[in-house]
């Protein structure tokens, strides 16, 4: 049985996965994950069954509409969320912390890969600290739409 600390690193190596697909990080970190389940006495089936894995994830990802995308997002998270879970729970537990450590990097990796931010249309990501302060009855704001300033005048008046 597993901890629930490798439960949520096997969740958050599921998330990375899906992160980082399509990232300029992508390749080597698609290797990563291969090397990863390619263990046992069939190393290199296992990591070719990854690697075929992980190219029909990326490929699933970037052809969605921007309407599944979510859905397939998810899809993907949970699968590979199970397949990490699976992989830690059959090993012993010298090999289930070799993997648990290499899981942590994927997870960093994924997260330097993706910047760790993202917005919808129209959003803006901003990735750090953001310090927006307004003064002297002033508004201030990263993005605002339709503002209109100053004093409206009264109504019925033609504001003269």
């Amino acid at each position: 049985m597993l901890d629930q600390a490798l439960i949520a690193l096997a969740s958050a190596a599921g998330v990375a996965v899906a992160q980082a697909a399509g990232t300029d990080a992508w390749q080597g970190f698609r290797e990563r994950v291969a090397r990863i389940f390619g263990r046992g006495p069939a190393a290199d089936a296992a990591q070719e069954a990854a690697l075929d894995r992980l190219d029909r994830t990326a490929a699933e990802l970037e052809s969605a509409d921007s309407g599944e995308v979510g859905q397939v997002r998810d899809a993907a998270v949970t699968a590979w969320r199970t397949r990490f879970q699976d992989l830690l729970y059959e090993l012993d537990e010298r090999g289930r912390e070799q993997v648990a450590a290499q899981m942590r990097e994927l997870v960093a990796l994924a997260q330097q890969a993706g910047g760790g931010v993202s917005a919808a249309d129209d959003g803006i990501a901003i990735g750090g600290d953001v310090h927006i302060e307004a003064r002297n009855n002033a508004a201030a704001a990263v993005k605002m739409g339709h503002v209109t300033f100053g004093n409206p005048s009264s109504p019925g008046s033609d504001g003269s």
